[in-house]
């Protein structure tokens, strides 16, 4: 993946009003989740925008709420292509990738954005675009190729994700389709059912018509 250079300030007054607020300036309210898991109860000191959640007996996760801008996010949002992102919080570097956005139902501007902080030793799941690659046989032959599925979900370590998944239409023919499980790719595990229809070459009029001349003749 390419990586995203992002700073963030930590958020220290969680109330509406300040939320409301930080969104008149131009600013996103955000939560760095996937932090250090911690015995509980924890005794060592939490930092600028740090909170400690229960997440099971004995177990806690720290967790980080920040605060962004606007003109920051824009190209990691708007934007098809996927990024590792290098945060920077509390003068220290964190590796995250973005896990949800909340846009307002009207207005359609940011509300909220959630980041999953990664390592190299713990997978994690995350939405990866497909790009076709080759010329179908059905489509020589009349068809129209389809792209059923923009994204697929894999789990693997996040330095093992491509930035697209590469899938090669070469021999698929006419009415014929590629599912989840004819896939693979090496070191990631595809999460979308198996069944599901990545792309298809759809039999178009044309094609209907040729392939009835060509039974009549016979």
């Amino acid at each position: 993946m390419k990586t995203f250079e992002l700073t963030a300030e930590p958020r220290l007054d969680l109330g509406k009003k300040a939320t409301k607020a930080l969104r008149a300036e131009g600013k996103i309210p955000a939560v760095i989740n996937g932090g250090e898991i911690v015995t509980l109860p924890y005794t060592g000191a939490l930092k600028p925008g740090e909170k400690l959640v229960e997440i099971e007996d004995g177990k806690g996760l720290i967790t980080t709420d920040i605060v962004v801008t606007n003109d920051a996010v824009r190209k990691l949002i708007y934007t098809p292509e996927i990024y590792a992102i290098d945060l920077e919080v509390n003068g220290e570097k964190r590796h995250a990738v973005l896990k949800d956005i909340q846009f307002h139902p009207v207005k359609d501007n940011v509300l909220h954005i959630d980041f999953l902080e990664v390592n190299d030793k713990k997978p994690v799941v995350i939405e990866v675009p497909v790009k076709l690659e080759g010329h179908a046989e059905g489509v020589k032959a009349g068809g129209k190729l389809q792209l059923n599925m923009k994204k697929l979900r894999v789990r693997a370590i996040y330095t093992d994700v491509p930035e697209k998944l590469i899938v090669n239409v070469d021999s698929l023919g006419l009415g014929k389709t590629i599912q989840v499980g004819d896939l693979h790719f090496e070191g990631l595990e595809l999460i979308n059912a198996k069944n599901a229809v990545v792309c298809t070459v759809a039999l178009t009029r044309a094609a209907r018509g040729a392939a009835a001349a060509a039974a009549a003749g016979k």
